[in-house]
């Protein structure tokens, strides 16, 4: 997992070839002016595009998930949000199978960690990285990145 701000963002590029252009989008984009949905910006490459209310850390653990063939990058533009963190590696309750069409697994665990993200900061998370993200009050705008591994 990485936690860092969008100006720091080029540090990053090395670690996965479609990292550079996820955050060349980036800065192309009237962010706060965005639409939801998704867009497909690259074969390997797509961001989820959400401006809805913060769940309750109950609700989040709900879906403390994992992915097998994505990397997550998600940026928060607005707002204030709460992430739960684990390593998978000591994640030991299973919530149900593996979702291949979704690329999501799912836990029971409590996370060892929460954090917080505001506006241009954002977090990596890796095939490793469990997580309950949208933890919050008020509204929270974010973009998730989907960067096929």
């Amino acid at each position: 997992m990485i936690i860092d701000t969008i100006q720091n963002a080029s540090r990053y590029y090395s670690l996965h070839p479609l990292f550079e252009q996820a955050f060349n989008w980036v800065q192309k984009t009237d962010l706060l002016n965005a639409e939801t949905g998704t867009i497909q910006i690259a074969e390997g490459l797509k961001v989820i595009v959400s401006d809805g209310q913060g769940k309750t850390k109950e609700d989040s653990l709900k879906k403390f998930e994992c992915h097998d063939k994505n990397i997550d990058i998600q940026l928060c533009i607005r707002g204030n949000e709460t992430i739960g963190w684990k390593p998978r590696e000591k994640c030991v309750l299973t919530n149900g199978d593996y979702n291949a069409d979704k690329d999501v697994r799912f836990f029971n665990d409590e996370p060892d960690m929460y954090f917080q993200l505001t506006d241009g900061q954002y977090v990596i998370f890796f095939p490793e990285d469990v997580h309950a993200p949208m933890i919050g009050i008020g509204t929270i705008k974010k973009f998730v990145f989907k960067v096929t591994i």
